[in-house]
């Protein structure tokens, strides 16, 4: 109900689990764990609800400061991801972009493996990893986990605008 990406509910506590609640907690300003102790639970109570600030039909949202991804749908959050944006000497770019290249699959590129990347602008993309830390960890792009990254594919197609704050 909260727009936290988990896949298919399936009873068990597992990796998108894991990164659903993580980016709860990115959210709501709590440890960033991945684990639904009683910190969390308890802001499932009265939780923040992030919000749009674009308005169009399509849009990936990017929050450097929270740490998270969201598919906004006509100014509403349709889903939020954990992601993981550049480190402080890698910054990931600020602005307003759109989905200009698409690779469906494994990308070696010289910092390392991309899936399914969705360039925004020159080499910056928002791209599967199976390393989607509670921080920012990346060279630059948004990483999201891989099942995620399969979830977005369809949805954020080229001409996707991408903001990123």
């Amino acid at each position: 109900q909260l727009k936290y990406w988990l896949g298919a509910i399936d009873g068990e506590y597992g990796y998108l689990t894991t990164q659903a609640v993580m980016a709860f907690q990115k959210v709501n300003g709590l440890t960033r764990d991945g684990i639904a102790g009683p910190q969390t639970m308890a802001a499932l109570r009265d939780p923040i609800r992030p919000q749009a600030r674009s308005t169009g039909e399509r849009v990936v949202e990017v929050k450097k400061g929270k740490q998270i991804a969201m598919l906004v749908r006509s100014g509403t959050v349709a889903r939020i991801f954990n992601a993981s944006t550049g480190k402080p000497a890698t910054p990931t770019p600020s602005g307003r972009f759109q989905v200009y290249r698409q690779i469906d699959g494994w990308r070696e590129s010289d910092l390392g493996l991309l899936y399914r990347p969705k360039y925004f602008i020159g080499g910056y993309a928002i791209h599967g990893s199976t390393s989607v830390p509670a921080y920012a960890a990346s060279h630059g792009c948004v990483r999201v986990g891989l099942r995620a990254m399969d979830y977005l594919w369809s949805r954020v197609p080229i001409g996707t605008r991408v903001r990123i704050y």
